[in-house]
């Protein structure tokens, strides 16, 4: 199917920064105290703000939309789960690989991992494309 092959690997690395960040709150309008306020994170147990899981989404969206080597493609169905808080500045080095390709339907399913610089497992998950004809 195209050019891809059963555990082609894709890495990419995201900063979750300052801009990125504040675009959120502005986009989404989600001033949750567990994102926006230091006290009240470090009160319920964290180092910090939490930064928002659906952050990752829009990193999501950028791979299968800007790093794979073809353009004509759709999301179908993600899954993601989330194993450890990230924080203002983290460093994400994402990983994919493919696991299934479905050629009777056009789709490609992806499993993913965003490591932090530790190599530690932040969030995880699955992601299945649809190429357009």
């Amino acid at each position: 199917m195209h050019e891809f092959k059963i555990d082609d690997k894709f890495k990419e690395t995201f900063i979750v920064d300052d801009k990125v960040y504040e675009g959120f709150i502005q986009v989404f309008k989600d001033t949750n105290p567990l994102h926006t306020d230091e006290q009240f994170a470090i009160s319920h147990g964290f180092s910090g703000r939490v930064m928002y899981g659906n952050i990752l989404n829009g990193f999501l969206s950028y791979f299968i939309g800007e790093c794979l080597p073809v353009k004509n493609v759709i999301i179908h169905s993600q899954e993601i789960q989330f194993k450890n808080a990230i924080y203002l500045n983290d460093e994400l080095l994402f990983e994919a690989n493919i696991i299934g390709i479905y050629e009777s339907v056009n789709a490609i399913e992806f499993k993913f991992t965003f490591k932090n610089k530790e190599s530690k497992v932040m969030a995880k998950g699955k992601i299945q494309i649809g190429l357009l004809a």
